[in-house]
């Protein structure tokens, strides 16, 4: 007979009877695979088995579940307070910030002086370098005089002329006076003798006519001719006092014309004068040099510009909102902060508002009565000056500036 193998192809040991099925080592085998994947089945099925359950408990066991926010109430305690101190600052700093109103829309701003020749030449002499301080009447620029200077000699001259006219014309009158007074005299005499012909001849006439024998005829023609020469030397001697006296008059004409020319002649030289001291041209205020661009040999010409003065007074123009002039009013303080001089500390005041806004004064007015209309809040200019400037701040026209003006 032959020997049966078991299904590794083993001899099966000594007692072993041959499998005509199953034997009871592989039932016990096929049991306990049976086993084991039920053991794996439940393993991954929904129900874990004691040892899984007990795994689990370990592990909740370990893991502290999470507190909520109202579970802890010092983290609540410490919020309230952050919001509360939150609230209580920005209180605070709203109080404070509605006293004030401030705008970057701001300038330090000032009357820049612009010198110009007001006689033509060419440049001799230029005294001043750029950004230089000035005083008032400091020499600045001289300009050739020499031209200048003869047309002054030129009015001196003309002056003279006219005032010597004058005097002759004075000395006239006195002439022509004298010799009015003389020609009046004569007159009188010539007029007492006319006077007294006439007398005569009228007696003559009265005599012959009560008695003809009494006065011959040719006394009565003597005294006719006598009364006709003495009229007639009256008559010329009234023409030359007349003439006289028109002479004394044309003489106070020719003065008084004489002194016309000669405020003419006055004129003329103060004119020149003036031109000449334009030649020399002065510092009109205490300020700094801008914008030099005069040379030594320029020629210039009136009304060209040749250099500026800036003033030391300077102030700050501020552009605020319409709706920030509510509670603003002249004299209340004002600080800044100026890009130039960032660490100083500098105060002023509301000097004036500009009664109308920017665009009133502009080239070209807005006109709103055609067309649509939109609202549009505009900025009024508001004056303010400096209380105390720091030597050390170096301000000038056109700077940015923040003023900060207290309004409550």
């Amino acid at each position: 007979m032959a020997e049966t193998k078991d299904s590794n192809g083993e001899k099966p040991t000594d007692g072993a009877k041959p499998q005509s099925g199953p034997t009871d080592g592989a039932k016990s085998d096929g049991a306990r695979s049976d086993d084991t994947k039920s053991d794996d089945g439940r393993s991954g099925g929904a129900k874990p088995n004691d040892d899984s359950k007990s795994g689990d408990d370990g592990e909740a066991e370990s893991t502290p579940k999470k507190k909520g926010l109202l579970q802890r109430p010092l983290l609540l305690v410490g919020l309230a307070t952050v919001l509360l101190l939150a609230a209580i600052f920005g209180l605070i700093y709203w109080l404070h910030a509605r006293d004030y109103e401030s705008t970057d829309d701001a300038f330090i701003d000032t009357h820049i002086v612009r010198l110009a020749p007001q006689v033509a030449g060419r440049v001799t002499r230029v005294l001043v370098d750029d950004n230089q301080l000035v005083g008032t009447n400091q020499p600045l620029v001289d300009i050739d005089s020499a031209d200048l200077q003869t047309r002054v000699a030129q009015a001196q001259a003309q002056r003279a002329q006219a005032q010597a006219q004058v005097d002759n014309a004075k000395v006239q009158v006195t002439v022509n006076t004298a010799a009015y007074q003389g020609a009046l005299a004569d007159a009188r005499a010539a007029a007492a003798q006319a006077e007294n012909a006439a007398q005569d001849l009228a007696r003559y006439q009265a005599l012959r006519a009560l008695n003809p024998a009494a006065v011959a005829q040719q006394q009565i023609d003597q005294a006719t001719a006598q009364a006709r020469q003495t009229a007639a030397q009256r008559d010329s001697a009234l023409k030359t006092a007349r003439s006289r006296a028109d002479q004394v008059a044309a003489s106070r004409t020719q003065i008084a014309s004489g002194e016309e020319q000669v405020r003419a002649a006055n004129a003329q030289l103060q004119s020149a004068e003036i031109n000449y001291g334009y030649a020399h041209i002065v510092a009109p205020l205490v300020g700094h040099v801008a914008q030099k661009t005069v040379a030594v040999g320029d020629y210039l010409q009136p009304g060209t510009q040749m250099l500026a003065i800036v003033p030391l007074q300077v102030w700050v123009t501020a552009n605020f909102k319409e709706t920030q002039l509510a509670l603003m009013r002249v004299g209340q303080k004002a600080t800044f902060k100026i890009d130039a001089c960032p660490k100083a500390r500098i105060d002023g005041h509301v000097d004036s508002i500009q009664r109308g806004a920017g665009q009133a004064f502009g080239i070209l007015p807005p006109e709103n009565a055609t067309g649509n209309y939109v609202k549009v809040v505009q900025r009024v200019p508001v004056k303010i000056v400096f209380d105390h400037v720091d030597r050390q701040c170096p301000l000038g026209p056109g700077m940015s500036v923040e003023p900060r003006v207290k309004v409550r």
